[in-house]
């Protein structure tokens, strides 16, 4: 089947170009043009990932991403943006964001990041369907779900990868540029930021348990340390 992905950009040019790119390269491709319809459209479909133009009239493309963020932890946001401001694209990423590409972009880059998150429905077919034990908690990596006690946290898809990179290696340094490469596809220094917003949330949702340690390995990487039953 086609990827379904919602393309969200008001430059009536670029978005003619590149729905027309995307449709060439078998993806099924619904545009909208400002962000209250492409949240009416989110609403009524499926979608496989969502390209979303910051700057857009009626409701910006930050805003939609919280909406579709609130409804679904699953589908993978990317934000294009014209934006350089470091601020601005973390922001994208705390609000549940997936990736973001800048404007003026090539279509080959484009497309690179797409195939990047498009490539892991492979990684989640393969994932053990029954939950990983993590010291006191359980984690349902397929589902986005980490429990303790009785109570489940929603993990966004991002949270969830990188969590199961690392509980899929307990106990061992994993280098930095191996889980960039992994799961952003690439490996730079606002990227490395952004993990380690990701990390910080991860530490602060396993403080449950006090044998659990996501550990920094100077200049090298990660650990996540927990008893293995």
């Amino acid at each position: 089947m086609k990827a379904r992905i919602l393309y969200v950009e008001d430059d009536e040019s670029l978005s003619f170009i590149t729905k027309d790119q995307l449709e060439m390269e078998s993806y099924d491709v619904v545009h909208c043009q400002n962000g209250k319809d492409a949240w009416t459209a989110f609403k009524k479909g499926e979608f496989d990932l969502c390209l979303l133009d910051v700057m857009l009239p009626h409701m910006d493309g930050f805003e939609l991403g919280r909406k579709i963020r609130g409804v679904s932890r699953h589908v993978p946001i990317i934000f294009l943006t014209a934006k350089t401001m470091e601020e601005d694209k973390m922001e994208g990423f705390l609000l549940g964001g997936d990736d973001y590409v800048t404007k003026p972009y090539s279509f080959d880059e484009l497309k690179m990041r797409i195939e990047v998150f498009l490539r892991r429905r492979k990684i989640i077919e393969e994932a053990p369907k029954e939950s990983i034990t993590i010291g006191k908690y359980l984690f349902d990596y397929a589902n986005l779900d980490l429990a303790c006690n009785g109570e489940s946290k929603g993990l966004t898809q991002r949270e969830a990868d990188i969590l199961y990179y690392l509980a899929s290696r307990p106990n061992q340094v994993i280098r930095r540029s191996d889980i960039l490469e992994d799961i952003w596809g690439k490996d730079d220094y606002f990227y490395g930021r952004s993990l380690d917003v990701f990390i910080s949330r991860l530490r602060k949702y396993l403080n449950e348990d006090d044998a659990i340690s996501i550990e920094n390995v100077h200049s090298v990487g990660f650990k996540l340390n927990f008893p293995e039953s």
